[in-house]
């Protein structure tokens, strides 16, 4: 297969999942193995970004009000983005000062699936009648928590550990996935952009034209996958991704049984 072929393949799965609360880490191990062409870090982490920078600009009623320092509402709403970023950057350093790698192996991406499918759908049975709109400290934490624990486990999804704590934790689905994003943008650039630094002092040698590739497509795919969730949440659950996930777990761990 041609290498052009694979960084659009990667950069489909990246822009698909990397929002979307099915993990997209473990998808892109996953396609990686099947493949039989697993990319350096580099490439993944720039596709990563091709896939959160797309998706700013349909934040960018919410981002005009962020920018307005004098508002009471701007001001709180900055602090509490700034306080789950900064747990989750100590966290994810004092993780890397401690020598944590991510398992790449696929049974505890297929058992962090199943698992994470599970609580989908228990949180959704749970939470019943109406929601709140406002995000409140307990939601800032757990949301911190949440991004620390995908990192963690592959297959785990940033955006659902996030949204589906914030939820039992009383916030609505809307107000929940909104800021998760809003706190995961700046958090996945940042470790991106470290990451990018890292491995380009490193001096590891990249196929720039498949980066190229991947970092367009995954940022058109995210772009398209991130404005249909936004609006699939105000009127659907998340039981279907949580199906989708257990369905997904299920099948990898009977192939990895018949193996």
């Amino acid at each position: 297969m041609p290498d052009w072929l694979v960084a659009i393949i990667l950069g489909i799965v990246e822009g698909i999942t990397e929002f979307l609360p099915v993990s997209s880490t473990g998808h892109l191990l996953l396609f990686g193995h099947w493949l039989n062409r697993p990319q350096s870090d580099l490439f993944y982490i720039l596709i990563q970004s091709g896939a959160v920078l797309a998706v700013i600009p349909l934040f960018r009623e919410r981002i005009a009000m962020l920018l307005r320092w004098r508002e009471p509402a701007s001001r709180d709403l900055n602090l509490k983005i700034f306080t789950a970023f900064f747990i989750t950057c100590v966290g994810g350093l004092a993780m890397k000062l401690l020598g944590f790698e991510l398992p790449e192996e696929t049974l505890p991406i297929a058992v962090a699936l199943i698992v994470g499918g599970i609580v989908f759908i228990i949180v959704e049975r749970m939470i019943k009648g109406s929601r709140s709109e406002e995000i409140t400290w307990t939601i800032v934490f757990v949301v911190a928590a949440g991004q620390l624990i995908a990192a963690a486990f592959p297959g785990a999804s940033r955006s659902g550990s996030t949204i589906m704590l914030a939820m039992i934790f009383g916030a609505s689905r809307v107000a929940a996935t909104e800021f998760s994003f809003l706190v995961g943008i700046p958090t996945m650039l940042a470790a991106g952009s470290l990451e990018i630094f890292s491995e380009l002092r490193e001096g590891g040698q990249e196929d720039w034209g498949s980066v190229a590739i991947g970092f367009v497509v995954s940022a058109i795919v995210s772009f398209i996958a991130v404005k249909w969730l936004l609006r699939y949440v105000q009127s659907h659950t998340f039981v279907n991704f949580g199906i989708y996930r257990i369905v997904l777990g299920v099948v990898l761990i009977l192939v990895l049984m018949r193996a």
